[in-house]
């Protein structure tokens, strides 16, 4: 006769099974990044969902105010399950930068911050509403899409403008060049011997040379 599953076991398995559910192929992948300016400072997230075939199918981003860097990434990761959530997703990966956030949703780090906890709790009870869910932890040039959306509704926010490879530098205006200019003087006014065309208000250097002899 088997013997029957110890509670031990059970429990393990419970604990885990949020975070560390494997999500099929099928499963769509949401990248997600939180960033503060000052931690604490101005702070965003930004969202990027791909379907099973990689393609994105959204793109999130909001300024969240004043927060610390922790804050803003467990608010990326609630958005990218409450767009799940809402758009009837049932299985889900999320990839984030943030080791901290990754570690405490597997359960492998404590959650010791008064603010982070509510995020986490709530985090934590979202995902259980998924038949898959797992959560993985990638480099930041794996999360690159994710950081730009963050960036970008800092920037929106703030005024700044857009984070793009500045433009080659327009060239310097050049002084005008000068010219010598030949020029009669009869019954007491000098009358050039060439069109000037010279703008208003423009002022000339006069060099007196002595006539020549006819």
């Amino acid at each position: 006769m088997s013997k029957p599953p110890s509670a031990n076991r059970g429990a393990r398995l419970f604990a885990d099974a949020a975070a560390e559910s494997n999500a099929p192929a099928a499963a769509y992948r949401a990248n997600i990044d939180g960033g503060s300016r000052g931690n604490p400072g101005p702070a965003s997230y930004g969202v990027v969902i791909r379907d099973p075939r990689g393609e994105i199918v959204a793109k999130l981003k909001k300024y969240i105010g004043r927060m610390t860097n922790n804050v803003a990434e467990y608010y990326g990761l609630i958005a990218a399950l409450d767009y799940a959530q809402s758009h009837g997703i049932r299985a889900l990966r999320v990839e984030s930068d943030s080791e901290l956030l990754v570690r405490q949703m597997r359960g492998q780090y404590k959650v010791k911050s008064a603010e982070l906890r509510p995020l986490f709790e709530r985090s934590r009870k979202m995902s259980h509403a998924f038949a898959s869910f797992k959560i993985e932890h990638v480099y930041r040039e794996q999360n690159a899409e994710a950081d730009a959306l963050a960036n970008e509704a800092l920037d929106e926010t703030s005024g700044a403008p857009p984070r793009t490879k500045p433009d080659t530098p327009a060239a310097k205006p050049q002084p005008p060049r000068s010219r010598k200019v030949r020029a009669r003087f009869r019954n007491g006014v000098l009358v050039p011997l060439a069109p000037l065309d010279l703008p208003e208000g423009s002022e000339v250097e006069l060099k007196i040379e002595p006539a020549s002899k006819p």
